[in-house]
């Protein structure tokens, strides 16, 4: 599906004049959702996707059983059983299937076909709504961003709209669990084989494609939940370029990131289960480092059934997710632990830019060794053209990265500074040598899509006015501008 530099939210309300506050506060639009609602897509698109992997790698882990590539069938299964188990659990945990009645459903998923018995589900809720009218459960206030402007909404959510919903959610993230606790490693290892059988079967290739789109779609998921934890009071609608664009960017960085290990493991096979492991360690404790370093408590609202032991388990399991996320891929998300939601809401930019740069120089690094240890199968394949064709792909994810929070994001209205901004003060840095810091605005952005602007500026005529009638103002206005753009230096 959080420093410095692009912000969640402008916490400086005080900006807004009070009329423009009071217009907003009055202007309540009430919605009423309408008795058709929207289809499951998502629901149906993650059950098919569960199911195309999980049988076509039981089809493969056949044929390496009668081939007895007992190695490659083992980690096919191993790989194949893992997120379906634990699948089935969290289904069964976010329903709270437990203490109900439902043996049909528990029998099931002992059997591995929960996402598809919940699918059914969804699929019968979204057809049978409307038919009776129904009182609605309870209001929700959202606000939704029109031409930079604070709109209020009431939306009336019914019994079947908030029953979709909870199969929705309940997919997503078992969307990323199978995203990234199967399909990845699953990828690597049917392109390990490829390569060191010298051979692509059609039933491996065909694994391969939809571990991909699997991986691909996981990570959308995280770029879309992370937006909308973030954002939870605001209407978050994402255009069909934003998606596009977020498509490319994963797709092209968790193509370039699994290429990049799997060719330095044909050159130095034990050495990539180092490579792994820091990676898996660093990232695994990096939020247990901040938590233990902040001295926060426990968040004690995971279940209310569970002890302390169960909690910091609970806690433990999602911070593996985490970790094996930022593997592959910028997981869009920090974590906190003592928080009720466990998510930070605020972006750091400074971090995505350290994740994106260390994530550069370690692939280039990976490329750089496979490259004078490749063995020789790779005497017809120019070496040097295939590095610099996965370095250009990495830089062409971050580009597309860049696009996206610059143009598509649906909430850049609240971004405090753009991309536009902080590539802007940097060059101008560079080029007065720190002369940037005069008295005045900031240059504009030669795009009005990632600004703040929810009330019209005070022209400088009036300003200069009001501080020669107050002169002890205007070291204040000084040092004020000069923060906001020691603040976009920091983010830069």
């Amino acid at each position: 599906m959080e420093e410095a530099g692009i912000s969640d939210i402008d916490q400086q309300e005080g900006s807004l004049s009070s009329s423009s506050a009071a217009a907003a506060e009055k202007s309540v639009l009430l919605v009423v959702n309408p008795s058709r609602l929207r289809p499951p897509l998502s629901v149906v698109l993650a059950t098919v996707l569960y199911c195309a992997e999980f049988v076509t790698a039981a089809v493969l882990s056949s044929m390496y059983h009668r081939t007895d590539d007992d190695i490659w069938m083992g980690l096919t299964i191993a790989f194949m059983l893992l997120p379906a188990v634990l699948i089935q659990l969290t289904l069964t945990f976010i329903h709270r299937d437990v203490g109900r009645d439902r043996p049909l459903v528990l029998f099931l998923h002992l059997l591995l076909l929960g996402p598809l018995i919940r699918c059914l589900e969804a699929l019968m809720l979204y057809f049978k709504a409307g038919k009776k009218e129904e009182p609605y459960v309870t209001i929700s206030r959202k606000i939704s961003l029109k031409k930079g402007q604070k709109m209020p909404m009431e939306l009336e959510i019914g019994q079947s709209e908030r029953n979709l919903a909870t199969h929705r959610n309940a997919f997503k993230r078992t969307a990323v669990i199978q995203a990234f606790l199967g399909s990845t490693p699953q990828l690597t290892l049917q392109l390990y084989a490829t390569i060191q059988e010298k051979y692509v079967l059609p039933i491996r290739l065909a694994l391969m494609v939809i571990t991909l789109i699997s991986i691909t779609y996981g990570a959308l998921v995280c770029s879309v939940l992370a937006i909308q934890i973030r954002y939870d009071d605001y209407k978050v609608r994402l255009r069909p370029i934003a998606y596009l664009c977020m498509i490319v960017w994963r797709g092209l960085e968790i193509a370039t990131r699994i290429t990049a290990l799997v060719l330095f493991s044909t050159a130095l096979t034990h050495w990539v289960i180092l490579v792994g492991a820091i990676n898996l360690l660093f990232f695994f404790f990096l939020p247990w480092t901040e938590f233990w370093a902040r001295k926060g408590s426990l968040t004690e609202n995971i279940e209310k059934n569970f002890s302390k032991v169960g909690t910091t388990v609970v806690l433990c399991m999602f911070t593996l997710l985490y970790a094996c996320i930022n593997v592959f891929c910028w997981s869009a998300v920090q974590l906190d632990l003592s928080h009720r939601e466990l998510i930070e809401r605020k972006q750091h930019w400074g971090r995505l830019a350290m994740y994106y740069c260390g994530r550069f120089v370690e692939n280039f690094i990976l490329i750089t060794l496979w490259y004078f240890f490749k063995s020789d199968f790779y005497e017809y394949v120019c070496a040097p053209l295939l590095g610099v064709q996965l370095l250009i792909c990495y830089s062409l994810a971050v580009l597309f990265m860049l696009l996206f929070y610059q143009f598509c994001h649906p909430c850049r209205r609240l971004f405090k500074y753009n991309v536009h901004d902080c590539l802007h003060c940097i060059c101008c840095r560079k080029g007065s040598g720190g002369k940037g810091r005069v008295r005045g605005r900031l240059p504009p952005s030669y795009s009005t899509a990632a600004t703040m602007v929810l009330a019209p500026e005070e022209p400088l005529e009036l300003l200069d006015s009001q501080n020669s009638q107050h002169p002890n103002l205007n070291s204040q206005l000084e040092e004020r501008e000069t923060a906001i753009l020691e603040d976009i230096m920091e983010a830069a």
